[in-house]
């Protein structure tokens, strides 16, 4: 999912090519997260690069189903961000499972956080990003 429909049309583009099989969706995640055809749907969701913890689980863990996970990437500073976000993820019905301290052979750290899903999201999450930033979870 993308809300960029230039990068859909690549991904499904690669995911033909290589014969993957993988159904690649345009639209915006606080938007297809309350409908109902990809809401609590999914055993994982994970994201890149969009933005802190405590937000990343509004907009990814509305999708998975319970006893599913979200699965974040975090950088070095991914235990901070976990800290921040232990609030919202348990709102949002979900439970730290395992947190991985890593480093690459660059020697940049990252941080693989998983979340279980162990209860259903509220109905009035995801919210918007408007919403989000004025109050944080």
């Amino acid at each position: 999912m993308d809300s960029l429909n230039k990068r859909i049309n690549f991904l499904a583009q690669l995911s033909d090519s290589l014969d993957l099989g993988a159904t690649c969706i345009h639209g915006r995640a606080e938007e297809l997260g309350r409908s109902m055809e990809c809401r609590e749907q999914f055993d994982i969701a994970t994201a890149r690069a969009v933005a802190n913890l405590s937000d990343l689980c509004e907009y990814c863990l509305p999708f998975v189903k319970v006893g599913g996970y979200f699965v974040a990437l975090k950088g070095s500073g991914g235990n901070d961000e976990l800290k921040e976000a232990k609030n919202a993820i348990k709102i949002l019905g979900g439970k730290v499972e395992e947190v991985f301290d890593y480093e690459l052979p660059t020697g940049d750290g990252r941080t693989l956080i998983l979340i279980r899903k162990v209860s259903e999201t509220p109905e009035k999450y995801p919210r918007n990003k408007g919403q989000m930033k004025k109050k944080k979870l």
